[in-house]
């Protein structure tokens, strides 16, 4: 996943100062670190104003990613390796839909395993079959630096609309 590059370059770039002091191009790194930092702030705000434009109340996970549950069904939620079937509609913070599944077509990932957002990785092991929920996903956590090379630019946030149709152990 494109993020978790993002992750781990930005992991890397925080060594310790011993390590950074021996390194001739320190100064660049911290820069590159300060910039990254700044990036994340940035969006931080944008998804806050997004957040208070539309008076939610989203829970916030320690990744960055937020959701809110929008009907809450009885359950025990899905788990890393059950397969999702899910109806979604992927949004931009501007409203543009980016992505969504055909009406009575749900699709289906494997949690923790398919390539989707590691953000939805995360988010959809909030839901039981039967939920639905808005979960914003931040670009580092979402398609990153360069976007999806198709409908989501570089460094956008993703909204998703998704229902949790159904979770089995098999596809």
């Amino acid at each position: 996943m494109r993020a978790g590059y993002i992750v781990l370059a930005l992991i890397g770039a925080c060594n310790s100062d011993h390590e950074q002091s021996s390194n001739p191009a320190s100064p660049h790194r911290q820069d590159l670190v300060q910039v990254a930092r700044d990036a994340v702030k940035l969006e931080d705000r944008d998804i806050d104003l997004y957040e208070k434009r539309f008076g939610l109340d989203l829970i916030r996970s320690g990744t960055g990613v937020r959701h809110r549950l929008l009907r809450d069904a009885p359950g025990d939620s899905i788990v890393a390796g059950q397969w999702a079937k899910v109806n979604y509609r992927v949004e931009l913070l501007n409203g543009d839909t980016a992505y969504s599944t055909a009406p009575g077509k749900p699709e289906s990932f494997r949690v923790e395993h398919d390539n989707v957002e590691s953000g939805l990785h995360e988010a959809i092991q909030r839901l039981s079959p039967g939920d639905s929920a808005l979960i914003i996903i931040p670009s580092y956590r979402a398609h990153g630096l360069i976007g999806d090379m198709d409908k989501v630019p570089p460094r956008s946030s993703v909204v998703y609309f998704i229902g949790l149709v159904a979770r089995t152990a098999d596809e």
